[in-house]
């Protein structure tokens, strides 16, 4: 896909979705179901105190855990790939524990892909690792695979939620191993 490409995706996204509301595309597909996701994981954790989001790549779901430990939404991820063909070595995302450290809109971009220019959409960034991020994906582009350059896809509406209802700056993110 040329780089200029994603300025047309990012143009009809937002222009059906803004100008022509009740026209515009649907963020949940008739393929994904959210349950079958959330299944994955596990329903009550450990008590943090604090909210938590935790990414399984082994099972492609993430979870948001309230501070009693109790499951209040999840779906599916699609996490780092373990080979980025264009950058010539893995891109897994890393594992370990992070805290949100900044919240984008529902205008949020790659700046680094696609290279060399940047310019993918990723609404409703979560950036927690530097240049790693929780953000919406267009449709297709979240899969119950790991693919990414590394950040954590999720669908729009989910990214959305998070966004909105659950993360703030400093709500902890937990990455499990690959």
């Amino acid at each position: 896909m040329r780089a200029t490409s994603w300025g047309w995706v990012w143009f009809i996204f937002f222009f059906l979705n803004f100008v022509f509301p009740s026209m515009a595309f649907s963020y949940s597909s008739s393929y994904y179901n959210p349950a079958n996701f959330e299944s994955r994981m596990p329903s009550r954790i450990a008590p943090e105190g604090q909210s938590v989001v935790i990414v399984n790549p082994r099972v492609h779901a993430w979870g948001a855990y309230d501070s009693s430990g109790y499951l209040v939404r999840g779906g599916e991820a699609t996490a780092g790939s373990d080979w980025c063909r264009d950058l010539g070595h893995p891109c897994h995302t890393r594992t370990g524990v992070f805290h949100v450290l900044s919240l984008g809109s529902a205008y949020c971009k790659s700046s680094k892909f696609p290279i060399p220019r940047g310019g993918a959409p990723m609404p409703y960034c979560m950036y927690f690792n530097h240049g790693q991020a929780l953000h919406g994906s267009p449709e297709g582009e979240v899969v119950d695979g790991n693919i990414s350059h590394g950040c954590v896809r999720l669908h729009v509406q989910d990214a959305e939620w998070l966004r909105f209802n659950f993360v703030s700056v400093g709500t902890k993110v937990v990455v499990l191993h690959y």
